[in-house]
């Protein structure tokens, strides 16, 4: 069987691609009575009805394990570019998705499906195509809890919705990359509520914050007896959180033993109880993020390079505050409501000059930094000061006497020397200042040890009150 017709000039032209006949004639029963369909079973047929037609609205693929179908979609794109293509896939994990989402495919459909799933995929297109949903930079704010927002009105951060959307429904690993602040937990969470696990369970572990040798308790728990004070057994992250989706955050930090029996998990699905020899199985989506530099990671044998691919199902790249600035106004208006709500004040205006202020600014800690002066302004009640703290810093002018003094070596090491630790002192302070004084942060975005960072702040008397 080549194609299958139901030709009606007022519904939707809808052509799907599907070698199986039994789930063509299924999606012909389900979907007949709403579109106009035109079914293929082989290739060449849906190519030479391409060759001949510019009616038709929107295109299924199915793909199939051990078939390469990238020539097909490749071919499609190319001679029919404003055609929407919807990839119907039995393989959880698409090792293709990457190129898939390049070639500007709308959305992925894992199998097995349900004509539900299709008609959904269907109208979301066509809502699309016809100028129904919003413009792609225009402002949008997804609730995903009662405390959190997906906030976005730039094109970029368009982009990465609509791909975290699409990853989210093949179901595979995600690696989340980004600056500290950036939002990664955010996006983690869209994904997670985007996909058909979004009934479920949604658990975040921080692998920097857990020391290491609770780390493995933590997420795969123990048995009864399996180290002193274990007085009964504990289930961990990965049985409590089964069929959902657990986030691991920091995962750069996770210590090496560890990696080894997350990359089983990822692998086969299945793990044991600390102190246990019987293997369990789990049916978990992982998301991991983190802000280091993975490649310069597996480079210097810190981070596993077998589990670094395992973890890459697709990768998203947040990109930091200071490469989308025309968010600001939206984001700082979001963070502004929430602070009201959190704190049972009224909302404050933001007045241009400190819109202009805001936007200025350099943010070194991203989302994280512009919450905590949006709250502070909000607590304060007037601008005056946070346009203050945000003006940059004026250059340092000698003194007087300090002109005659530095004419000899001593004097002028001595002058550098301030000077160098003035502005070192400015900018551990605003790192500190926009991870919310987490000191282990801001050691990883400083790029120095948490010991050198503790020395820094006490060698400059930094404390969380100069931050008022």
């Amino acid at each position: 069987m080549s194609t299958l017709k139901a030709n009606t000039k007022t519904r939707p032209q809808v052509l799907i691609l599907e070698p199986d006949i039994a789930v063509l004639e299924y999606m012909r029963l389900t979907l007949g009575d709403r579109y106009a369909l035109s079914l293929f079973s082989e290739e060449q047929s849906l190519l030479n009805r391409l060759d001949h037609d510019d009616s038709s609205d929107i295109l299924l693929l199915a793909t199939h394990p051990g078939g390469d179908s990238m020539p097909l979609l490749t071919h499609i794109r190319c001679a029919k570019p404003q055609l929407p293509v919807v990839v119907l896939s039995c393989s959880a994990e698409l090792r293709d998705v990457e190129m898939v989402i390049r070639l500007g495919v709308k959305a992925i459909i894992m199998k097995p499906f349900v004509g539900s799933d299709l008609e959904e995929a269907i109208e979301e297109q066509l809502a699309a195509r016809e100028g129904k949903i919003p413009a792609v930079d225009s402002p949008r704010e997804i609730p995903l809890n009662e405390t959190h927002s997906f906030v976005r009105s730039s094109k970029r951060m368009r982009d990465l919705e609509s791909q975290a959307a699409l990853v989210a429904r093949a179901d595979i690993p995600l690696l989340i990359l980004g600056e500290s602040g950036t939002g990664k937990e955010i996006l983690a969470l869209y994904t997670h509520k985007m996909s058909a696990r979004s009934q479920n369970t949604f658990l975040k572990v921080n692998c920097a914050a857990v020391p290491a040798d609770l780390l493995e308790s933590e997420l795969f728990g123990y048995e009864q007896g399996a180290f002193t004070g274990a007085v009964k057994t504990k289930p961990g992250k990965f049985e409590i959180c089964t069929g959902g989706t657990i986030f691991l955050d920091e995962i750069g930090e996770m210590p090496a033993l560890l990696q080894a029996k997350l990359l089983q998990v990822l692998q086969d699905g299945t793990f044991s109880r600390l102190g246990s020899r019987s293997p369990m199985k789990v049916d978990v989506r992982v998301i991991a993020a983190t802000n280091i530099n993975m490649k310069e990671a597996m480079a210097n044998k810190t981070f596993r390079e077998d589990l670094y691919y395992r973890l890459n199902g697709f990768t998203l790249n947040i990109p930091a505050l200071r490469d989308r600035k025309e968010e600001i106004p939206v984001l700082a208006e979001y963070f502004m409501r929430k602070g009201a709500r959190r704190y049972g004040r009224e909302p404050l205006p933001f007045s241009q000059r400190l819109l202009d202020t805001l936007t200025s600014h350099n943010w070194p800690g991203n989302l994280r930094e512009l919450e905590n002066v949006v709250n502070r302004y909000l607590v304060l009640g007037e601008e005056s000061s946070i346009i203050e703290e945000l003006a940059p810093a004026p250059a340092a002018q000698p003194a007087a006497g300090t002109a005659v003094e530095a004419t000899s070596g001593a004097g002028l090491k001595a002058l550098v020397k301030n000077l160098k630790g003035g502005a070192e002192a400015a900018a551990i302070a605003q790192v500190l200042e926009g991870t919310g004084w987490n000191r282990k942060a801001a050691a990883n975005d400083l790029q120095i040890s948490y010991k050198a960072l503790l020395y820094k702040i006490k060698q400059y008397d930094l404390s969380p009150q100069d931050r008022a």
